[in-house]
């Protein structure tokens, strides 16, 4: 049973999430019936750097489980990749004493070799006033890291406090991501998105304490979400910046709720943890150090280099019809990382 505090907090937190179901638009982002999906892989041998050099029929693709064809390949490689990097620096969920510790550290990746950025970079700063981009991308590391020193409004903790905190660092949460990713919709091509930060209020031990209208509210936002990523090429990494002693207890939270969510009854508010969506985007959760500027490093380059495969998603029964994808290689001793899957948003007709 959960405790009286924990009622006391859920109860804001559903009020927030029917606003936010309200406001929002209907639905997910649509794509046209015959649209492609585009995935960006990343192989990997059982130890060291990324795996190059492979062709089209060294992968095999399947969309619950039937192999569909690829009708497009592409392997990108070194500083070719057309890859751009959009950096968030999570003030509202990070205490004040490690917001500084993000600034220095950001600030040492930024300048490191000169500022000379092998990728194009953005910087966005969620505090308690919401999402805000810094500036326009750049490969100029000096440019940006000025731009993060003058903002000084932006490196703001979050300031509310009492029993809605929690809620209310959610819903801004939600938002931001929400609004960030939906901008990267309208970019073409592969987006890495580094969020730095320890994680979102509710990543664990909720449970499913909701009505079947709330249900369904929690799972709209999930499959809004997990498309939106889908549509605008992003592959997720979290870099949480209070380093492993920490980030034990957190890693034990989300993990249970990695697992698809195929229908609204199996639903819970961990499904839309930080760390969940970034290893169903294909990413990864950094928490081996405090060491931010290597972590942040490290997740650009275990994305670079991959390949790029698109194909043409089948007919669905419903729409929010989940689709688990999985990429199979010729070399078993690879392994491929992609995006996990997708909700379908065309039904079939007859």
């Amino acid at each position: 049973m959960l405790s009286n505090a924990r009622i006391g907090f859920l109860l804001p937190l559903i009020l927030l999430l029917a606003t936010a179901a309200s406001t929002q638009q209907p639905g997910t982002p649509t794509r046209p019936p015959d649209s492609k999906i585009h995935l960006d892989v990343v192989v990997t041998p059982k130890s060291g750097a990324a795996e190059t050099g492979l062709q089209q029929q060294d992968f095999t693709l399947l969309d619950n489980g039937v192999q569909r064809p690829i009708t497009s390949f592409r392997a990108v490689t070194g500083r070719e990749t057309p890859l751009e990097v959009v950096l968030i620096v999570d003030t509202a969920n990070t205490g004040y004493q490690n917001v500084n510790i993000v600034h220095t550290e950001l600030d040492r990746f930024l300048r490191a070799e000169g500022g000379h950025l092998a990728q194009s970079v953005a910087i966005g700063v969620l505090s308690d006033r919401g999402m805000q981009m810094l500036g326009d991308f750049s490969s100029d590391g000096n440019v940006l890291s000025s731009e993060l020193d003058q903002n000084n409004e932006g490196i703001r903790i979050f300031r509310t406090t009492g029993g809605g905190a929690g809620a209310e660092r959610w819903k801004l949460s939600l938002a931001g991501f929400r609004q960030i990713v939906g901008a990267e919709v309208r970019r073409p091509g592969h987006k890495v998105m580094i969020w730095v930060s320890p994680g979102w209020p509710l990543a664990g031990g909720v449970g499913r304490q909701f009505d079947s209208k709330q249900e369904q509210q929690i799972f709209a936002d999930l499959v809004n979400l997990t498309n939106r990523l889908m549509q605008s090429r992003v592959t997720l990494y979290v870099v949480d910046p209070l380093g492993a002693a920490e980030s034990v207890i957190r890693a034990n939270d989300y993990k249970p709720y990695l697992k698809a969510v195929t229908k609204s009854n199996q639903v819970s508010v961990p499904n839309l943890a930080l760390q969940v969506l970034a290893i169903q985007s294909g990413g990864l959760v950094f928490t081996s150090s405090n060491d931010i500027a290597k972590l942040v490093q490290d997740c650009i380059a275990d994305a670079t280099p991959y390949y790029e495969i698109s194909f043409e998603p089948p007919p669905s029964d419903h729409l929010d019809e989940y689709h688990h994808l999985e990429i199979k290689l010729a070399d078993p001793s690879l392994t491929a990382r992609a995006r996990q899957g997708y909700y379908a948003q065309s039904a079939r007709t007859n």
